[in-house]
């Protein structure tokens, strides 16, 4: 372990290290993950673009649940990992975060610039005029329309939402767009279905071009909207360092492999990149 760290510090102290995050950096902030340690039983059909947007029922049924989860959603806070992702970009090291995760923690801890690749669940989009608007004010909105909506001992899902009995949902009462004041309304997050738009892709795919490194964290790499960036850097002889709980979809393309909870390794990564000697001594979890 101890030289797979020494070989990492060496690898991303000469910086432009494209950072991607996923699932597994926001889990100590409370937000479950469904793939990682610990991850939380799938335990209803991920709601697709298609049906979301063909069916009302489907939406009442999201956004009843989405309704409940939103409350939960804000008490979250950045943790270390996203702290120290934080300092590496304001030492210098890190141009740019690229996350598949909908949280808006990484802009909370301070890190800029930030690019969300599946959207952010604080923002909603009109599907009929395509304004978009802040979900705070969509939850202002929602709390008066449904008086008393409350779910006892509810625990928030990695989707953002709560589960709810059908009963309950069908008690729930949407809002269309205030703008338009027809058009259902959607939150700005990439749903199963849909893609991550081409030119977000293209902007993410230069800045690979552009990095001496990539930096994968808390991610399984399963879906290709992130595994695709580093299946680029392989192709382009850029060094892929993975810390993760577990392995990846992207293990045979990296270069160095940290199997370990990001709330400890990442902080002693980042405090002897940008001091010189670690707070703590390094962690020493397994590594491949």
């Amino acid at each position: 372990m101890e030289r797979t760290f020494e070989a990492v510090i060496r690898l991303l102290a000469a910086g432009e290290v494209v950072v991607l995050s996923g699932a597994g950096l926001s889990t100590d902030s409370g937000i479950p993950d469904y793939r990682g340690p610990g991850a939380v039983a799938r335990r209803h059909t991920p709601m697709t673009y298609q049906t979301f947007r063909g069916d009302p029922a489907a939406r009442q049924r999201y956004w009843a649940r989405s309704h409940l989860g939103w409350h939960l959603m804000t008490r979250a806070r950045p943790n270390a990992g996203h702290r120290a992702v934080a300092r590496l970009q304001h030492a210098g090291l890190v141009p740019v975060v690229l996350t598949q995760n909908v949280d808006g923690l990484h802009t909370a801890a301070g890190s800029d610039p930030v690019v969300e690749l599946h959207g952010r669940l604080d923002q909603v989009v009109c599907l009929a005029c395509g304004r978009r608007g802040s979900r705070a004010q969509l939850h202002r909105r929602l709390l008066a329309a449904n008086p008393g909506f409350t779910a006892a001992d509810a625990a928030v899902n990695p989707d953002g939402d709560v589960d709810l009995p059908d009963e309950q949902v069908a008690t729930f009462r949407t809002v269309d767009c205030a703008d338009c004041g027809s058009g259902p309304l959607k939150p700005d997050v990439v749903f199963f279905g849909e893609t991550v738009p081409p030119a977000r892709v293209a902007h993410c795919t230069a800045l690979v071009e552009r990095a001496h490194a990539v930096l994968v964290l808390g991610s399984s790499l399963t879906v290709l909207s992130g595994r695709r960036f580093v299946i680029q850097a392989a192709k382009q002889d850029i060094p892929v360092v993975i810390v993760n709980q577990g392995p990846t979809r992207g293990d045979r393309y990296a270069r160095h492999i940290l199997n370990a909870p990001l709330g400890t390794v990442l902080p002693a990564l980042t405090d002897r990149l940008t001091t010189g000697v670690a707070a703590d001594p390094a962690p020493t979890p397994a590594t491949v």
